[in-house]
């Protein structure tokens, strides 16, 4: 077996913001990387790392970034937030078909080791789940509220099902196992947090929901590099496989409301957290309309909506799990974060409050925001004898 430093990891969405910083620390540790994604990364990259372009649906494109690889770390993925969450047909053909072509070339080229970069989604649809653990079941595909996260969990179905499928050379079988991260943060992150940052600059955040008592979790970027070297590392003979055609939960460990959660960003960029708190019935149906304007309309506009049905329930319900598994089988050990440096990241990019209205304005802006987004539900409630 090669030592660490003598491996060669192909990253898929390697150019992405947990795929590079997950290559920058194999890469120190000196393996061989070889980074898969559409778009080159936005930042430089050591001579020896290899880069190439291509469209994980096209499997002559996964083939070729796939081959001299000894371990494939799948973590490329499409439809997670936003209106990325509105486009079907992208979202299966990325995440159910490439991850069909990531398995087929592993298994025609040799590669014996698979970590998938998965999602808490595939057991959670807005159900409350308290300190959960790997042995509940999926969730039923039918009632997943968007189609992320039901083709990730078809798409983990697929990785573990093929754990100890024969390599085609016959040298050794497939090994599988998947990861399961809850919402991904650190300085630097691309595709949450300039949009939270976005909506309180725009006075857009102007309330919070649900109960206030309600826990989620978050993943540091490192404690989730660390947890993918840790599984690759369990799929080895001299970790005996253990971790093979296994799930994990990856989190902090620490449960938080949500909002609370981003109460020292908001603060720390200047501006006043949010008094008003509104029901979360009422946000996803505010939510519910949003996505069926974006149907129509979408085609010809495809506007960013303000928050999703599946991004209510995964900011605004109490679901968070057990860490156990994974630091039992993978050793796994999070290390303590806070927002202290994506505040700075952000400031030192000139975001930040630059003055402040009066206390008066500000609740005149709430009262109005408020009105027109109850004013905008109701107006779509059948009237009363109709």
């Amino acid at each position: 077996m090669k030592t660490a430093g003598q491996q060669t990891f192909c990253i898929t969405g390697g150019c992405g913001y947990v795929g590079y910083r997950l290559a920058c620390s194999l890469h120190k540790k000196g393996a061989k990387i070889i980074l898969f994604d559409t778009i080159p990364p936005n930042q430089e990259l050591p001579e020896d790392i290899v880069f190439i372009q291509g469209d994980i649906r096209d499997y002559a494109h996964v083939e070729k970034a796939i081959t001299g690889a000894d371990c494939v770390l799948h973590l490329a993925s499409y439809g997670m937030s936003g209106r990325e969450q509105l486009n079907p047909p992208l979202i299966e053909a990325v995440n159910v078909q490439g991850t069909q072509n990531v398995l087929k070339a592993c298994i025609e080229l040799g590669v014996s080791r698979l970590v998938y970069t998965s999602t808490f989604n595939v057991v959670f649809g807005g159900q409350v789940i308290e300190n959960g653990d790997e042995s509940l079941p999926y969730l039923p595909l039918h009632l997943h509220p968007d189609h992320y996260s039901r083709t990730k969990s078809l798409a983990e179905m697929a990785v573990l099902n093929a754990n100890g499928t024969a390599l085609k050379d016959g040298s050794d079988v497939l090994r599988t196992c998947a990861l399961r991260p809850a919402g991904i943060y650190g300085p630097g992150e691309q595709r949450h947090l300039p949009r939270i940052v976005s909506y309180i600059e725009k006075g857009i955040f102007r309330f919070v929901y649900g109960d206030p008592c309600s826990l989620v979790e978050f993943v540091h970027v490192d404690n989730l590099v660390s947890a993918h070297e840790l599984a690759a590392e369990a799929l080895t003979s001299e970790k005996e496989h253990r971790s093979a055609g296994q799930a994990y939960f990856i989190s902090d460990g620490r449960p938080v409301n949500n909002f609370e959660f981003f109460r020292p960003l908001v603060e720390g960029l200047g501006y006043p957290f949010p008094k008003l708190r509104l029901p979360i019935s009422l946000i996803y149906f505010f939510a519910f309309l949003t996505e069926m304007v974006h149907h129509l309309i979408g085609p010809l506009y495809n506007f960013q909506p303000l928050l999703t049905r599946t991004e209510v329930y995964k900011t605004g319900v109490t679901h968070y799990f057990s860490m156990t598994k994974a630091k039992v089988e993978l050793g796994y050990e999070p290390q303590e974060y806070n927002l202290d440096e994506v505040v700075q990241w952000f400031r030192s990019r000139g975001h930040g409050k630059k003055s402040h209205g009066s206390s008066l304005s500000r609740l005149l802006r709430d009262v109005l925001f408020v009105s027109a987004l109850v004013a905008v539900a109701f107006s779509f409630l059948p009237l009363v004898g109709s």
